[in-house]
């Protein structure tokens, strides 16, 4: 069973969807793990909040020491799984695995329960192989970190050498947020120097005047819970914000926010973002440049 979208896409990853019975309502990839697996995680739907409001609902339900999450205990008690995955690095992605454990003995089930909590692009790359030890499938994990780690290692050698552009990724917009866990280590890989960023420690709200003070040469602004389309629409804070420096926006969801395999897609597309050329462009729908200031 897994609690949070990363462990999902480890999960299927590792040729492991067969033996999945629970995923979030927010296992959105494959699309397969939300349509053919039983929900066991709800939340809130705010698609029609804007992030002002979001970012207001969670810093009130957090305040009054409400979940932002809802396990759904009958489908623990009916599923009954060998192994539950969840975390304790955010209680805004996902439910703490204190609240599972707490389920789990007030239902009388007995389960594994496997946190996933990395701050760092290589802690990232281990939570795979930890997800395959406990499965029994550890060569199998080994292998499918080794390709990741290739792949990182071609846009560092396709990179290397060039100058690095200093870049500030945006994990919020209203109010913003520095980027941080491992984020930065994205831009250091795909060839960027991080500014205004937080490496291997909690995202922190930040005002524009720092980050401009920072002076970076590029901006991408990846919003947790977004796609390209939902980034885009954020971006255009930061463009008034920071109108002298270039603004993009990525799909964050797919390939900043989640800390599983999908992360090195993520540093292929910034690195076509600092380095273009060097790198193949990104499949469409990644990435767009919302604003290129004259002579930029």
């Amino acid at each position: 069973m897994s609690l949070l979208p990363s462990a999902t896409e480890i999960v299927y990853a590792l040729g492991l969807g067969g033996d999945l019975v629970g995923v979030t309502f927010e296992c959105d990839e494959p699309a397969a793990a939300r349509l053919e697996k039983e929900i066991v995680v709800g939340g809130r739907d705010t698609s029609g909040m804007t992030p002002a409001e979001i970012d207001s609902y969670v810093r009130d339900r957090l305040a009054s020491g409400a979940d932002l999450y809802t396990l759904h205990a009958d489908a623990l008690a009916r599923l009954r799984p060998d192994l539950i995955l969840t975390q304790d690095l955010c209680q805004v992605c996902a439910l703490p695995s204190g609240h599972v454990t707490e389920a789990l003995e007030f239902l009388g089930c007995r389960a594994d329960v496997l946190s996933l909590d990395p701050y760092t692009l290589d802690e990232v790359l281990d939570t795979i192989v930890a997800v395959g030890e406990r499965t029994r499938v550890t060569d199998r994990a080994e292998q499918v970190v080794a390709g990741l780690r290739s792949r990182l290692a071609r846009v560092a050698a396709r990179v290397a050498g060039r100058p690095r552009p200093r870049t500030a990724i945006v994990e919020w917009a209203d109010p913003p947020f520095a980027a941080g866990h491992w984020i930065p280590d994205l831009v250091t890989v795909a060839g960027g120097e991080p500014v205004a960023a937080r490496p291997g420690q909690r995202s922190e709200p930040i005002a524009w005047q720092e980050i401009a003070a920072a002076g970076p040469d590029v901006i991408i602004v990846a919003p947790c819970g977004y796609h390209l389309a939902g980034a885009v629409s954020q971006a255009v804070v930061a463009t008034a914000a920071l109108a002298g420096v270039p603004v993009w926006a990525i799909d964050a969801d797919s390939l900043v926010v989640r800390p599983g395999p999908r992360l090195i897609d993520g540093v292929e597309a910034i690195a076509a973002i600092l380095h273009p050329g060097a790198v193949p462009d990104p499949p469409g729908g990644q990435i767009a440049l919302v604003h290129s200031p004259p002579g930029r």
